[in-house]
């Protein structure tokens, strides 16, 4: 049976400000269509990236570490062998609202992050679970829904 990650996804999107590890200059990459969706549902989020300063109008940071304190919620697109470094500045940042995009998750990362009591979730999309879910997020959750891997 699968663990509901429900308490824990309920809790990361209770956060405030959030970044994205990974977004790119490409309009189409994972990371900064996040940073796209989330920014048009008024959700405050930067971006992480070393070679950007901005990314969709948003500030753009050059390392978890150069985050402002007021972001409490970190979701990774990163490669699964950068994971866990992402994940330890975040714990050294004071970040614990964790979020590894499907693909971005590495087994190492999140044996670290649970050890350090860290909120995470990972083998999940975000894009299905922030409200108002819309476009192909939203037959994806349906989907999800209809064959049981929606947490509830």
């Amino acid at each position: 049976m699968k663990k509901n990650k429900r308490p824990a996804i309920d809790k990361f999107f209770a956060s405030k400000k959030y970044a994205i590890a990974g977004v790119s200059r490409n309009p189409h990459k994972f990371g900064t269509a996040i940073v796209r969706e989330l920014a048009g549902k008024n959700i405050d989020v930067v971006g992480v990236n070393p070679h950007m300063t901005e990314v969709e109008g948003k500030p753009c940071f050059a390392a978890v570490s150069d985050l402002p304190g007021d972001v409490d919620a970190l979701i990774t697109t990163v490669k699964p062998e950068v994971t866990l470094s992402v994940v330890q500045a975040a714990y050294e940042k004071g970040i614990a609202n964790l979020w590894m995009q499907q693909g971005s998750q590495s087994d190492e990362a999140i044996a670290f992050a649970e050890s350090k009591g860290m909120n995470v979730i990972y083998k999940e999309c975000v894009m299905m679970y922030c409200e108002p879910v819309e476009s192909i997020h939203k037959f994806h959750r349906g989907m999800k829904k209809l064959f049981g891997g929606y947490h509830k």
